[in-house]
């Protein structure tokens, strides 16, 4: 058995962390499937799909951190102009960023509930935002 659904959020900040454990933990909740697996999956490349403790004061650090890596005022190619698009390409620590995050997340289905530690979070971050976003839930199992 296979469920799909997407999930929408409308992002407020340039670069958050929004928790979305809630809302897939409904979706495995309202499936029919007992036993198996939960993918989470962002369907854009400038987000990322993190699994991490739920306290604000790590997001600030992940964001804080991840801000470092990838300054805004890096020396970057994709900052220029691009043919294919026909305008300036301004979010290559975007790209960067949601690249060393990963797109997406695996977590176990049992009894019907998402499995997850007590002080695990399923996090859709944002890194070129504000702007609409979807997350893919695959529900798979028996």
């Amino acid at each position: 058995m296979v469920v799909i659904k997407k999930l929408e959020f409308f992002t407020a900040k340039y670069n958050e962390m929004i928790p979305i454990k809630k809302e897939v933990a409904q979706i495995v909740e309202d499936s029919p499937v007992k036993q198996g697996i939960v993918s989470v999956i962002t369907n854009h490349t400038t987000t990322g799909i993190m699994v991490n403790e739920n306290l604000e004061c790590l997001e600030d650090d992940i964001l804080t951190q991840l801000g470092k890596c990838f300054p805004e005022d890096g020396d970057y190619y994709h900052a220029r102009f691009l043919d294919d698009y026909g305008a300036m390409a301004g979010n290559p620590t975007g790209h960067l960023k949601a690249m060393v995050s990963g797109n997406h997340c695996v977590m176990s289905v049992e009894d019907g509930k998402l499995v997850s530690g007590s002080a695990q979070e399923i996090y859709l971050a944002e890194f070129d935002g504000p702007q609409e976003r979807t997350v893919s839930v695959i529900v798979m199992g028996e």
